[in-house]
């Protein structure tokens, strides 16, 4: 996965020349199915089309690298709700992307143990040995490795198998892995009907692990087009400020995710969306979460972290 982000990067950056950049025709934008968000009532409207004066194109993935792949090959301009961890591993990779908001906050992803290896958290040290599936370089990453330095695991005992979302809940089941790190409402439920979260929501807190997604874009779409930048995320920043969470609401949130309204009304209840303001105080302010957490996801996955370089990347003025 990482080479082909480091050779889709080199393409990238070769493709960036000096010619004055066209009129844009149509937007392309990169979301998650089973991840029920407020502004996916804009989507279904066509607020995003009707701000914009262009054509919007949604596709989903199933993970944030998959979006990283799409947006250097030119096929996604901005990706809605991408995790942290595999934007900032882009980065690390020198990908020609840049942070304009916070999408959404929630608790940290689950690890699911299956249920019959009596494995919990009052004994996860048992878990040394066994087979883990991890969406790698994703938030799910972030979080398990997480774990498994607040239970002290040796990884480097695990056999470390990297499957999306709904592959890691079937090999859950199958009894094919002993744990599986998802996200996704219906995958998560899937891992749970079959598995047991190695670490309790308290323990999360203890620990500080914090989760949340971005909203990204590529350096030379945002260049380009700085104004649809702007529209894309103040129809967002409406949409969630006309969230009331209605039945009508999450029906369409539901329709549009892929997910049935239990499951949708269940996953948003988890959510935090925070408001611009938030996200210009708390998360992009000197020293805030933005920097910190991106900050302490190199320190994960690298050994090292430049803290120059991501700030470099993270670029909040589209939302002033």
């Amino acid at each position: 996965m990482k080479s082909m982000i480091k050779m889709a990067v080199l393409a990238a950056i070769g493709s960036m020349g000096l010619a004055a950049p066209a009129a844009a025709e149509e937007v392309n934008v990169a979301f998650f199915l089973q991840w029920p968000t407020p502004n996916l009532i804009a989507k279904a409207n066509g607020a995003y089309e009707d701000a914009m004066g262009v054509d919007v194109n949604w596709t989903d993935f199933t993970t944030g690298t998959a979006m990283t792949e799409a947006m250097l090959a030119g096929d996604i301009d901005i990706s809605y709700s991408q995790g942290l961890a595999p934007f900032v591993t882009a980065i690390q990779q020198g990908a020609p992307l840049k942070m304009v908001a916070i999408a959404v906050a929630y608790e940290a992803n689950d690890c699911f143990v299956r249920k019959d290896l009596g494995i919990d958290s009052s004994n996860a040290s048992e878990l040394e040995g066994k087979t883990v599936a991890v969406p790698l370089n994703t938030m799910a990453d972030y979080a398990f490795r997480k774990y498994m330095d607040y239970f002290d695991i040796d990884m480097s005992t695990l056999t470390i198998v990297d499957q999306a979302p709904p592959d890691g809940a079937k090999s859950l089941a199958d009894g094919i892995v002993d744990m599986a790190c998802v996200f996704g409402g219906l995958d998560t439920a899937a891992a749970a009907e079959v598995g047991v979260p190695i670490m309790t929501p308290e323990q999360k807190k203890e620990a500080n692990i914090v989760s949340f997604d971005v909203v990204s874009v590529t350096e030379k779409f945002a260049t380009e087009h700085p104004e649809l930048v702007r529209a894309f995320l103040e129809v967002t920043a409406e949409a969630n400020e006309a969230w009331t969470g209605s039945d009508e609401q999450i029906k369409i949130v539901a329709e549009a995710s892929g997910m049935d309204v239990e499951a949708t009304r269940t996953t948003i209840d988890g959510f935090v969306i925070p408001s611009v303001e938030e996200q210009l105080n708390t998360y992009f302010s000197e020293n805030g979460l933005a920097y910190q957490a991106a900050a302490s996801l190199g320190l994960v996955f690298k050994g090292d972290s430049d803290a120059e370089m991501l700030a470099k990347t993270i670029d909040p003025s589209f939302l002033q």
